[in-house]
Order: C-alpha cells, then sequence, then structure tokens
C-alpha cells in the first residue's frame, strides 16, 4: 500500500495527491466547481481496473461537489459495440454512481472535433499525408534520432483543405490518407511527431449511422470532449503521461473558451490478474471462460455475479490510494476487504459439503423440531431463521475422526461438541461398510443444552455445522478459485504464451446439502456459510434448485497494516 493509504479509507486521512491538486485549485478560486469525466471505450467490459478509475472521478466530483461525466469514447466505430455500452453505464451505476444529464458521446462532437480540425488546417498546424504506415515507421524515427519531414508535411493551406474534403467524402480508400497534426518531427516524444489526428473509416457507427467515414484519433478528439464539455480536470492513467504534451498542444494550439489540463495517476494491477481488455477478450472469444460475466474474471460484472459488493470495491480503491507510481497490488487486499465487508452484511446459513450421517440414538425417531439460529451475529437487525432438527443429520466428513489425534477437538468416541444452534451431542460409535468407509456417526444428545447452551457450565471445545437429513436440499456449488497460477500472469519466457499461466482448477463443481432456507435463494443473494466460506446465488439458481458461486473462503491471509 501507499504510504497515502490508511486503514480506514477515509477521504479526510487519505490526502492522496489527486486530492491536494484539487484542494489547491478550489483553494485558489482557479476552478469554482469541480467537473470530472470517467470516458471508457466501449469495445469491452469493464474491470475492477475501471472500477479504480469510475471511483476516483466520480468520487471526486462527488467530494467536492461537481460533477462527473460519463462519456463514450466512441471514435473507434470498428471495435466498438451497443452491449458495450449498455454494460458499462449498467457497471457505474452498480459501483453506486450516476451522472445525471451529464452523459455524452465523443460522436456528440463529430461536427465540432471537424470544424477544429479544419481550424488547424487553416493555421498551417495539420495536413494531408499519404504515406503507409510502413513509410512512416521510416520517417518518423525513433526517440533517440529525428524524424524526417513527410514529403507532404508542406502542402499549401487550400491544397490541405480540398484533400480533407475529399477524405470526407469517401474518396480516398482506408489508410491511403490520414490527416496529421503538424507539431515537431525532432521531438524526443513520439507522440508529438506529426500525430495522426484523423483518418478514414467506411464503416457504419452506432451512434452516428452513415453520416461520417472519417473520424478523429482520441488524443486529438479527448483535449477538445473535455474543452467543450467544461471539464476541470481530466483524469487518465499513467500511460497517458507521454500523451499529454499533445493534449496541452491541441488546448493551446485551438485556443478553445476552456483549457482543461490533464491529470495522470497509476493504474490498478493486480496478482494473479489479467487488465487487458484485449486479452480479456481473448479469454472469451477462445472459450476458456463462460463469457464476460464469468465469475473468475475481473471485470465488474464477473466480480457482481461471484458476490463482491459495490461497497467493498469501493473501500478497496479508497485503501490502496492514488499515486504516482506504478505497483502490483495483492489480490489478497481485495479479498480481505470484499471478506470484511460481507462478514457484516451476510446472512448465516449451513452447508455440508462431503456429507456423513450423524446418528442422534436417543432423539425421538420421527420427531422435528425448529431451533433459532441467528441469521447474522454482526448484525443484530438481522434477526433470526428456524432451521429443521431431526434425530438424522448430515454433518462434514472430516468433523469425525475414529482415531483422533490429541489436538482434534471435534467428534471421536467418547468426545462431546456442540451442533451449531441446536444441541451438545457426544460421540458413542460409528458404522463402517465392507471397505471400512464411515457411513453413520453415532451419538446421544443432551435434552438440556437447547440452543448449544451449557447450563452446567462445562465447556466444550468444538462447534460444527450440520443440516438436518430429512430436509436438506441439493444445490450445486461452484468453487472459484484464482483464473491465473503465477502472481504476474504477463510475465512469461521468451516464447512462452501468457495463456500457460491458466489454473486448470479455477473452477470445480461440487453438490452441498444445504438448509431448507436456502433452498428458493434469489440470484445475487449473498450469505456465509459457516466454517466454510462466503457465497452468492448465481442467476442460474431455479427454485428448489440453488446454485451458489463461492466469493471468497472464510480465512484471510492478508494483514492490513
Amino acid at each position: 500500500m501507499s504510504e497515502e493509504s490508511n486503514s480506514a479509507g477515509s477521504p479526510s486521512a487519505n490526502r492522496h495527491f489527486i486530492r491536494q491538486i484539487i484542494d489547491a485549485d478550489v483553494a485558489s478560486g482557479r476552478v469554482k466547481k469541480v467537473v470530472t469525466r470517467f470516458p471508457p471505450e466501449p469495445n469491452g467490459y469493464l474491470h475492477i481496473g475501471h472500477a479504480k478509475a469510475i471511483c476516483l472521478d466520480f468520487g471526486m466530483a462527488k467530494e467536492y461537489g461537481g460533477e462527473c461525466h460519463l462519456r463514450m469514447d466512441d471514435t473507434n466505430p470498428t471495435r466498438e459495440d451497443v452491449e458495450y455500452v449498455d454494460s458499462i453505464k449498467q457497471d457505474v451505476h452498480w459501483l453506486g454512481f450516476d451522472w445525471g444529464d451529464g452523459y455524452f458521446h465523443a460522436s456528440d462532437y463529430f461536427d465540432k472535433i471537424y470544424e477544429y480540425a479544419v481550424k488547424l488546417i487553416k493555421l498551417g498546424k495539420a495536413y494531408v499525408c499519404h504515406l503507409t504506415a510502413d513509410e512512416w515507421k521510416e520517417y518518423r524515427g525513433v526517440p533517440e534520432v529525428p524524424g524526417k519531414p513527410s514529403p507532404y508535411r508542406d502542402r499549401s493551406v487550400e491544397e490541405n483543405l480540398e484533400l480533407f474534403a475529399k477524405m470526407t467524402r469517401g474518396e480516398f480508400d482506408e489508410g491511403a490518407a490520414v490527416l496529421r497534426a503538424k507539431v515537431d518531427m525532432a521531438s524526443p516524444n513520439m507522440h508529438m511527431r506529426d500525430p495522426v489526428i484523423y483518418r478514414v473509416r467506411k464503416v457504419s457507427h452506432h451512434n452516428t449511422g452513415d453520416k461520417w467515414c472519417v473520424y478523429p484519433m482520441y488524443d486529438f478528439a479527448h483535449p477538445l470532449e473535455d474543452a467543450i464539455e467544461g471539464v476541470t480536470h481530466s483524469i487518465c492513467t499513467l500511460e497517458f503521461e507521454v500523451h499529454r504534451p499533445f493534449y496541452d498542444w491541441v488546448v493551446e494550439t485551438l485556443n478553445p473558451p476552456v483549457k482543461p489540463h490533464q491529470f495522470e495517476f497509476a493504474r490498478l494491477n493486480l496478482t494473479y490478474t489479467v487488465m487487458s481488455k484485449r486479452r480479456l477478450l481473448e479469454l472469451v472469444q477462445e472459450k476458456r471462460v463462460s463469457g464476460w460475466d464469468d465469475p473468475r474474471m475481473p471485470t465488474i460484472c464477473g466480480l457482481r455475479r461471484r458476490g463482491y459488493t459495490p461497497e467493498s470495491i469501493r473501500n478497496f480503491c479508497e485503501i490502496i490510494g492514488v499515486t504516482k507510481y506504478n505497483s502490483l497490488t495483492d489480490v489478497a487486499l481485495l479479498e480481505h476487504v470484499v471478506r470484511d465487508d460481507l462478514n457484516k452484511t451476510s446472512p448465516r446459513a449451513m452447508a455440508v459439503f462431503d456429507p456423513v450421517k450423524l446418528i442422534v440414538d436417543n432423539y425421538p425417531e420421527g420427531q422435528t423440531e425448529e431451533l433459532p439460529a441467528v441469521n447474522n451475529p454482526e448484525d443484530p437487525a438481522a434477526g433470526t431463521r428456524m432451521v429443521p432438527f431431526s434425530r438424522e443429520i448430515f454433518i462434514e466428513r472430516d468433523d469425525f475422526m475414529e482415531d483422533a489425534p490429541k489436538k482434534f477437538f471435534r467428534l471421536t468416541p467418547g468426545r462431546e461438541v456442540r451442533l451449531r444452534w441446536a444441541y451438545v451431542v457426544k460421540c458413542v460409535g460409528c458404522e463402517k461398510d465392507a471397505a471400512g468407509n464411515i457411513v453413520a456417526v453415532h451419538c446421544t444428545y443432551d435434552p438440556e443444552t437447547r440452543g448449544g447452551n451449557t447450563p452446567d457450565g462445562r465447556k466444550i471445545k468444538s462447534t460444527i455445522h450440520w443440516v438436518s437429513a430429512a430436509h436438506a436440499k441439493r444445490a450445486e456449488v461452484r468453487l472459484y478459485d484464482r483464473l491465473f497460477t503465477k502472481e504476474d500472469p504477463s510475465d512469461v519466457p521468451e516464447g512462452a504464451d501468457w495463456r500457460d499461466n491458466l489454473n486448470p482448477d479455477s473452477l470445480k463443481i461440487v453438490t452441498a446439502l444445504v438448509e431448507p432456507s436456502l433452498a428458493d435463494a434469489a440470484a445475487g443473494a449473498r450469505f456465509q456459510f459457516e466454517r466454510v466460506g462466503y457465497f452468492c446465488a448465481d442467476p442460474d439458481s431455479k427454485p428448489g434448485a440453488p446454485v451458489f458461486n463461492r466469493t471468497v473462503t472464510l480465512k484471510d491471509l492478508f494483514k492490513l497494516k
């Protein structure tokens, strides 16, 4: 964690550098109203890295009484889809943020951006170039050596205006002509060596249809969109730092009424995770996962399906802080924060994954009683539920040992344990099949210990969970683990493939016996299966046939400093 972060995760304690910048801008009067924007490209689903940006962009606007715009960066129609647009809006809302009237598309400004491109030509600061991509690599050069001017760089303003008009009318094939900004071919920053600002794309756009066959590049459109919307703090991830000189050049050269500024922060990188939309798309297309919302994916929709809460993701983003330095965050910290939130909010339930029958010999045959069970000891308002108890129940197989070591405190002949919310029972023996496998455990119960209490004050060292054999329901349980086996999945030797680090055991499907209250669990409902972990009902669930995804285990391996 950064030195700026803190365990409480409170904004007052975590004065990261973006907050300090806004503090200074507001105090000086340079900014009257804070306006930020979140500008995703709708070419894939958002992931946990985007969640950090969302929390920062929307969070800063909210904290300072300003506004944050949601703007679709739809300048490349060859890679974009309405499906992605809809998913982005859903994810931002689910995380707890709202853009109000500030929902825009880059394509909303195509007319205005085009006018600015024409203005740039008239200023003698842009020209139409016919070099191929391979030819441009030669002319562009390398950072240590100045580039060579394009042979088309010194065309007249009139000629460039006519050629750009021909591009706009579709008279050039894709790749046959581009519009370049005339900046500095000797700059050590390659992004300043006459970057392309318009290219021909003869495809339909999901928002503007067939109106255009030329589209602006993001680096040209970005500062102009910010200026048009009155953005005061254009917050980007650190890889855009080298793009900022061109951002500033566009603003200074075209002199829009509002002059925005770009600030960069380090993106989120998580262990055992890939954060590239391109690679996530490959996992989906190659069917290595079940889709964008596969609970093993770091996508926001995948985390939602797995059972993560928006509160835990927001808290995680606050805890890790905002810095200018790239680092790798331990995914165990994210799991710790999720676990901490679920512990406070998730109702408890009982589920047995590897069942063996336990018979209470002195309990009346045919009798069933309903016992009150606390839903969440962390939340008194959660109340109680009734769980059925009968003579035959199921317990976990590893909660019994016939020949137990000294420090084994669960069931073994002669040992007492507490059945959660039920009674204290004492093991008196077991049954085995011909192969010597345990098929039933026999116990007696103490009727005076209803609810697990011991009126005589005797100490019981262990409590185990169970389900009534006559009332248990079968549930499909999907045990998800990390998708990759390597801490940095992208770090592979030359000639190797990052897919080689995929975890073959990232999903195991088992059948569990669950208490009847879980039979009709609604999709998205979260529970702590006592002594097992946190689980969420999957959308695949049907009444009487629940399906649960493991969100996180109970064991916390991360120690928050």
